[in-house]
């Protein structure tokens, strides 16, 4: 998949085994395969394309991942060892309001070439059953870490899910690396490696107010977010205020952990462990951040190791591949806000 933090594609080889409705993972491989500079602007600049011009890079993102896939499975000589391949893509619009979700990187030139079955459009039979078709990672973190009552996810967007009443609700919170990434790249840096960036600002009260008064934080769950959220919503008001980046970085760390614990509502669930993957689970500042602000809660954060922090979402898409391929249910209407649960996922025959 391709995440909202753009930083490459990430690719998972990982076999799994379920007994008796109890399941279990291993990643075999693993690679984030970085977009070259074609791809980095084309997918920063893809909502400006024509509608043609969108079909053209949709077919032509279908292809250079197919070539990528095929390369991942050469280098690590992984031959006849692939049974399928689920891919989420790159999301360009995301509007389920409106009944649309579209994700770009067309299944049929990935199967075309590998020459295996690939599943793709994950979200949009749930947007189609009126659900945001996200988050759809909960299916995976019901199944695969069934100990867990508490996942946050902190990549271009910060998700959390919640199992409570016996139920797996979940919400996109607010944006997180997309934004502390934009910003690091005006110091010349792909991200705040460790947070040294954001550790060395100084609050601005006015912004983080600004920031935590944006409408969509008053809205109910579940809800979520497009990547353009943080792009022409939170960045222009960042951009308003004449600070420094350190200072503009730190406040944002703020603002995103305040929106975390916001979102848990004083824990009224007693959740003692919350459960943290993605690229800002390695941003040291932000962890500590918001340990501190989750101290109150008595909620201790959880980080596992760094194959799961890095590669989670791409293997829970692998996992909804192989639910799709067995028709069972793999998008859980508790955490989209769907009239039920559903089996999602287009269907490519590699091969007769």
């Amino acid at each position: 998949m391709s995440g909202s933090s753009m930083d490459g594609l990430d690719v998972v080889l990982a076999r799994f085994e379920e007994i008796n409705g109890h399941w279990q993972f291993e990643i075999l491989q693993s690679e984030c395969i970085p977009f070259n500079a074609y791809w980095q602007t084309t997918l920063s600049n893809i909502t400006t394309l024509s509608a043609k011009e969108l079909l053209l890079a949709h077919a032509n993102f279908g292809q250079w991942m197919g070539k990528a896939i095929l390369s991942f499975i050469e280098k690590n000589e992984l031959e006849h060892q692939v049974n399928l391949i689920a891919s989420h893509g790159h999301t360009v619009f995301h509007e389920p309001q409106l009944g649309m979700t579209f994700q770009m990187g067309d299944g049929a030139h990935i199967a075309s070439l590998c020459k295996l079955p690939v599943i793709t459009d994950l979200r949009n039979m749930d947007v189609a059953l009126g659900g945001h078709g996200a988050p759809i990672v909960p299916i995976g973190e019901k199944l695969l870490w069934e100990n867990y009552h508490c996942f946050l996810n902190i990549g271009g967007i910060a998700n959390m899910t919640l199992y409570q009443n016996e139920k797996y609700s979940a919400s996109d919170i607010c944006p997180a690396n997309r934004i502390l990434n934009a910003l690091s790249q005006k110091k010349g840096l792909a991200y705040d490696s460790d947070g040294v960036i954001a550790s060395q600002g100084s609050l601005c009260v006015p912004l983080l107010e600004e920031l935590n008064s944006l409408a969509y934080y008053q809205l109910p769950a579940p809800k979520s977010l497009s990547n353009e959220f943080g792009l022409q919503h939170v960045l222009p008001l960042i951009e308003k205020y004449d600070l420094s980046i350190e200072d503009k970085m730190f406040t944002m760390c703020t603002h995103i952990v305040q929106q975390i614990s916001q979102s848990l509502k004083g824990n009224p669930h007693n959740i003692e462990k919350m459960f943290i993957t993605g690229g800002g689970a390695f941003n040291t500042f932000l962890i500590q951040l918001l340990q501190q602000e989750l101290n109150p809660l008595n909620i201790q954060i959880e980080i596992p190791d760094a194959n799961i922090v890095s590669f989670k979402e791409a293997l829970v898409m692998a996992l909804i591949g192989i639910l799709r391929w067995r028709e069972e249910n793999n998008v859980l209407a508790s955490a989209t806000g769907s009239i039920r649960n559903s089996v999602g996922g287009a269907l490519w025959m590699g091969q007769e």
